[in-house]
């Protein structure tokens, strides 16, 4: 007997999983371009110190991982006209960033990009133009940067139609074939304990934090309310700790807390976070989002705003600022939490000290290596994004 008469699927079942084909084909229609490299980093770079660039990277996936040699081989490619993966974008269709374009897969080869018609690459470890090694964008001849800036890439853009949790599906499947679990999803099956239960998870449901740092319906069926709420009790209680590893920093932090399981401890915490929703939600007009017409929050302006508040109150419990809108939305606190930062150690004590001091109306207190870190083209990044595109990019080429 077949598997379809045991199943006994009716006419009815099977039309409607062609309307659910349909639907689902509408979502992910595309179309393929081709994007002349000077062009593709110029929407790039043009806005990204307000975060308003036309081409940008999500925070889903915002980290910097490839190394000089990794980005060299890409530009190599590029020169002698081997072939490289496409680039997946999509066209935003709702929201404050309606029209621009979301980079859904290729950040590390527009960076690379980026990077190298700045000046800020230089190649190394190549092996079909040997004689380029140490060369960077300025050193090959007017023609050959020319050609190399008119190159195009191909670029495969979903429509419009495509909502954010299409989007970050597609992300998903083409990073781990559809099977990826979020950091927060794994920790809540290999690291539950008291201080999860008892600590987190109330306080990722809390109506208000809900209210003032609203995610999508996608980002709470992946547990992004939890990562949050972790995010903030590990940076507020070590941030000054904190490596270039946040998945390693924040997994031994839950693994630390679950062993102590210090029950008055863990009341104290939640009564602080309670107060920090309570403060932002008082003396910041948007909550924890940038503008009224943003319907998400991203993990960065988050955890600045959240401990550079906490850091404000255990100073001042008293706390009453007066011009949190002026620094806000300045073009300082952008830089600090725009789509592009990265999570070295002095980025992260930058953004939590710029909060704290201006609430305190103090001096910051920026990170003794500020200087050397923003002077340097290719700082070593966080491994926190998903190391896929190098093995895609490395077997194609």
């Amino acid at each position: 007997m077949s598997q379809h008469s045991l199943l006994q699927i009716s006419p009815e079942q099977a039309e409607s999983v062609d309307k659910q084909i349909q639907d689902n084909q509408k979502i992910t229609d595309f179309e393929i371009r081709e994007w002349p490299i000077e062009v593709l980093v110029n929407k790039f770079i043009t806005g990204i110190e307000t975060d308003e660039a036309e081409i940008f990277i999500p925070d889903y996936q915002r980290e910097f991982i490839w190394s000089a040699k990794q980005q060299s081989r890409f530009i190599e490619s590029i020169m002698i006209h081997l072939p490289v993966p496409y680039i997946f974008m999509a066209d935003v269709g709702e929201g404050p960033r309606t029209g621009n374009v979301e980079v859904i897969d290729g950040s590390q080869r527009i960076r690379t990009l980026r990077d190298f018609l700045e000046n800020k690459l230089t190649l190394e470890g190549l092996t079909k133009l040997p004689l380029a090694n140490g060369f960077k964008f300025a050193d090959f001849t007017k023609p050959r940067q020319s050609r190399f800036k008119r190159q195009t890439v191909r670029v495969i853009e979903l429509t419009e139609k495509a909502d954010e949790d299409a989007r970050r599906e597609m992300f998903d499947r083409l990073n781990s074939g559809g099977s990826k679990f979020e950091p927060m999803e794994v920790r809540r099956g290999t690291l539950d304990g008291p201080f999860l239960k008892l600590v987190i998870e109330p306080c990722a449901v809390s109506n208000l934090f809900a209210t003032i740092c609203p995610l999508g319906q996608g980002s709470v069926k992946r547990k992004e309310p939890y990562e949050f709420v972790l995010r903030f009790f590990a940076y507020a209680d070590n941030y000054q700790e904190f490596t270039k590893e946040v998945a390693i920093f924040l997994s031994e932090y839950l693994e630390k807390q679950n062993q102590t399981a210090d029950l008055d401890a863990y009341k104290n915490q939640q009564k602080e976070f309670n107060r920090v929703l309570k403060f932002v939600q008082e003396h910041f007009p948007n909550g924890f989002r940038r503008t009224a017409k943003h319907n998400s929050v991203p993990r960065i302006r988050f955890e600045a705003i959240a401990v550079g508040v906490a850091l404000a109150l255990r100073i001042n419990p008293d706390l009453l600022p007066s011009n949190v809108t002026q620094w806000l939305d300045s073009a300082e606190f952008m830089k600090h939490t725009r789509s592009d930062a990265s999570n070295s150690k002095p980025k992260v004590v930058n953004r939590i000290h710029f909060v704290r001091d201006n609430l305190l109306g103090r001096v910051v207190e920026y990170h003794v290596n500020t200087k050397k870190v923003e002077e340097s083209a290719n700082e070593d990044a966080p491994m926190e994004s998903s190391t896929q595109e190098i093995l895609r990019f490395d077997s194609l080429t």
